[in-house]
């Protein structure tokens, strides 16, 4: 088994959820960095590929936003399988409640996959994302966003469903990802 790979030699599916601000992708990007093969699959990326008719996430939660965000995990969800199937550490990062990992998680049998719930507090949430430079949007509009999100999405909830939970608020990125890297997973 080379690091980077799960007890089938295939590679490990990482998930990552939290608040718009929470560092997924960050953090995502800085884990895989650790492996000798990685792939990213941001949700927001994949949603962004659609041309014409984007419908942008919103407190109301729009039908063609929740559709749109249901192919982007699909697709996600796919070619995660195929990548860890082929020895690659994966990460796919998204606001995802455990509900949404079932959903995703129906195409990884056999693969194996830890869902991790980034939490930070409403102020560094704000602070990230206000400084943030990897949207192609005005991110001020995820403001009520977060604000909504943060009692939607207690760190109870995925605990409770088995999620590990890191408190990156007062983390540095490096010492958030050596934080993911020390988990201790189910064998």
């Amino acid at each position: 088994m080379t690091e980077g790979t799960g007890q089938s030699g295939r590679g490990v599916i990482w998930v990552l959820s939290g608040s718009p601000g929470a560092g997924k992708s960050s953090v995502s990007r800085s884990l895989l960095a650790h492996f000798p093969f990685g792939l990213h699959l941001p949700i927001d990326d994949l949603r962004e590929m659609v041309v014409s008719g984007l419908a942008h996430p919103a407190p109301d939660h729009p039908p063609e936003a929740v559709r749109q965000f249901a192919l982007a995990r699909t697709a996600a969800a796919q070619s995660a399988r195929l990548y860890a199937q082929a020895g690659f550490a994966v990460a796919v990062d998204d606001v995802l409640w455990p509900a949404d990992l079932a959903f995703m998680a129906r195409h990884w049998d056999g693969l194996e996959v830890r869902p991790v719930r980034l939490y930070t507090t409403l102020e560094v949430a704000h602070e990230r994302n206000r400084t943030r430079t990897n949207k192609t949007y005005d991110t001020s509009t995820l403001a009520p966003l977060i604000d909504g999100l943060d009692p939607q999405m207690p760190p109870r909830i995925y605990r409770e469903a088995g999620w590990a939970v890191v408190d990156s608020s007062a983390l540095t990125l490096e010492a958030t990802v050596d934080t993911l890297l020390r988990l201790e997973w189910p064998a």
